[in-house]
């Protein structure tokens, strides 16, 4: 005795009407979202000029500080005492007053009061996106 298998007809009551209708709606929003994005940046508008002015997109870059076995500072490749370290780490809060951070690869011979001073000297200028690197992390 054959089987009889009925076939669904949900397939075929689908209307796709609505489903193009939404297509085009989507169409002409973005069409005329990108006509009033571009009206925005043709208007001829004479804008003014700022002698100290600093692109805030600009993504800062990672601040190296280097502390050997003797307990020397270097950053970027010059060796600078305490001060300067703190003069330093002032002036990139300066330049980048959001998202400056600092990686303080420090030998492990070092003594620790080296490495808590650099840390102390990134609190006091407002650095708090600092670490210490360990061998593994590229150190």
């Amino acid at each position: 005795m054959a089987v009889k298998i009925k076939k669904g007809t949900a397939l075929g009551m689908l209307s796709l009407t609505p489903l193009i209708d939404v297509v085009f709606l989507l169409l002409i929003f973005f069409l005329v979202a990108t006509r009033f994005a571009q009206e925005e940046r043709e208007l001829d508008v004479m804008l003014p000029s700022a002698s100290e002015a600093r692109p805030l997109t600009v993504q800062p870059k990672e601040m190296f500080i280097n502390i050997d076995h003797q307990g020397r500072y270097f950053v970027d490749g010059n060796t600078l005492t305490a001060q300067e370290i703190e003069n330093v780490l002032q002036q990139a809060i300066a330049d980048n007053p959001v998202g400056q951070s600092v990686i303080v690869r420090a030998d492990k011979r070092v003594q620790l009061d080296f490495v808590v001073f650099v840390m102390n000297a990134c609190n006091k200028a407002g650095i708090f996106d600092y670490s210490l690197t360990i061998e593994g992390q590229g150190g």
